[in-house]
């Protein structure tokens, strides 16, 4: 119809029963009803296509503040009389964009409204943006000589905005109507919930390295896992990236305020416990500053806090994050751990294995895969290539008779005292390998490691140069070692 229409129709729009609501039974059904569609307590109605206002009389009356909506200036009049009294504002406008402007409501009503409408689709994504969350939209529709919306489509059309739809055939109700109908009528309440979406927390764990070793927290207080070891760690908080989110718990269990530039990603891994829901944790590796050292700054939920070997974990940690820390030593960059509903928290030694490493993408050709060097003494090798090596970011890899790795990345650096070496030191003069280059980050970093190296077996060659040993500009340090062999040291 038009306006000119509904205008027109105004003067008799009540004499229908469930227009005018003047039968006290016909009242009293659609009393009842709106009472199980509508909240309890106190609400913000908003009613649209509101015709005389006979609905929203009865929505006021059971204690709910009512915006009444219609575009006939002449249904708007006679729902404002009735209304008169009752707290309720009437507006004139379209129901499909009401002129309620920034407003929200907990309750959206519309009767026999979405089918008289050129775009439902368009009408009822608006009438979700009016409604608080958790709020109603409550349709009342049907379908009349062929006319109108069947409750399987209008139900299609809500899909996109919710999954929370609740049918209620009304034909049956001759009360309603005041008098027996056959064909459709039925009320849906949808709740202005977005349709189901598979969400997981982000977590973040610290792996703050002090050469080979790692450290780690005991849990206290806090209901999950105490008493056991575990990484620093926390989750991301809304409207945080997971590198924030790591400087700030790290900041807040720790003491230790890390610069974004100091965190490295070191494992991604999705992980589950007994019982619980899929969660995706990020493991940031940073290096020990001696500047500034962790201490224990939530003692509430932290009964201590330690350094330990990445090559020789303890058992009592939580178990997840003893398979990351594992996974991490492995080079494993992306793993799944799945626990099963029987499983323990707790790391378990002869437990089941719920680690499963991702493959990555193929290592590009021509890389170094690793490098073996021949020492003569494997233990006082083991001591001095250890230090550095684990002072450079590397973790120990492999260890056999005749030898020991470290790796980093996908490369790792092995000694061996091989039976079948002729013994003796290297000479680094010879032709053959001259030395061995490490980036050592930044000049304060070098500067610390070149006054410790002393103490693990390794000498400053070109003392009258340093650090400029290597030309104007390139800040470096030249070590070598009771066996011989030579490193570089270069400065970021």
């Amino acid at each position: 119809m038009t306006t000119t229409d509904w205008d027109a129709a105004a003067d008799s729009f009540d004499d229908e029963p469930d227009h005018g609501l003047l039968d006290p039974a016909v009242r009293a059904a659609w009393a009842r009803r709106m009472e199980s569609w509508l909240p309890a307590a106190r609400s913000e109605v908003l009613d649209l296509g509101c015709g005389t206002g006979s609905l929203a009389l009865l929505v006021a009356g059971q204690g709910h503040r009512v915006t009444a909506v219609d575009r006939s200036p002449r249904m708007a009049g006679r729902a404002r009389t009735k209304l008169a009294g009752t707290g309720a504002e009437v507006l004139v406008g379209d129901a499909g964009h009401p002129p309620v402007g920034p407003r929200r409501f907990d309750v959206v009503l519309a009767r026999h409204v979405v089918g008289l409408l050129p775009d439902p689709e368009a009408a009822l994504r608006h009438w979700f943006s009016l409604l608080r969350p958790g709020g109603r939209l409550v349709l009342i529709e049907g379908v009349w000589g062929g006319e109108g919306l069947s409750a399987a489509r209008l139900t299609a059309l809500l899909a996109p905005f919710t999954e929370r739809v609740h049918h209620e055939p009304l034909s049956g109700d001759a009360r309603l109507w005041g008098r027996e109908v056959d064909d459709e009528r039925y009320a849906l309440v949808a709740r202005a919930e977005p349709p189901h979406r598979h969400t997981e927390v982000v977590d973040v764990h610290l792996l703050l390295r002090r050469g080979p070793e790692v450290l780690l927290a005991r849990r206290a207080g806090t209901g999950y896992a105490d008493g056991l070891l575990h990484a620093p760690s926390g989750h991301a908080e809304d409207g945080e990236d997971v590198r924030e989110a790591m400087i700030r718990e790290a900041a807040e269990e720790t003491g230790v305020a890390l610069r974004p530039e100091e965190l490295r990603v070191a494992l991604v891994m999705q992980h589950r416990g007994p019982g619980g829901s899929p969660r995706t944790g990020w493991f940031f590796e940073a290096e020990y500053d001696p500047e500034r050292p962790p201490r224990n700054a939530e003692p509430e939920k932290c009964s201590e806090i330690g350094w330990y070997r990445l090559d020789a974990l303890p058992d009592d940690m939580i178990a997840y994050c003893r398979a990351g820390l594992e996974a991490y030593r492995a080079e494993e960059r992306f793993v799944l751990h799945w626990h099963e509903d029987g499983d323990t928290v707790a790391h378990t030694p002869d437990g089941p294995r719920r680690a499963v490493p991702l493959p990555q993408s193929a290592v590009p050709t021509g890389r170094v895969h690793h490098i073996e060097l021949w020492v003569p003494d494997l233990a006082e090798a083991e001591a001095e290539w250890g230090w550095l090596l684990g002072e450079l970011g590397h973790v120990p890899y492999r260890r056999w008779a005749h030898g020991r790795s470290w790796r980093r990345g996908d490369g790792y650096v092995a000694v061996v005292c091989s039976p079948d070496g002729s013994g003796g030191t290297h000479d680094r003069l010879r032709p053959g390998v001259n030395h061995l280059a490490f980036h050592a980050g930044d000049r304060a970093a070098l500067d610390a490691l070149v006054a410790r190296a002393p103490g693990h077996g390794w000498r400053l060659l070109f003392p009258d140069r340093h650090p400029y040993a290597g030309g104007d500009g390139h800040y470096a340090a030249y070590l070598a070692n009771a066996a011989g062999y030579e490193v570089e040291l270069v400065a970021l």
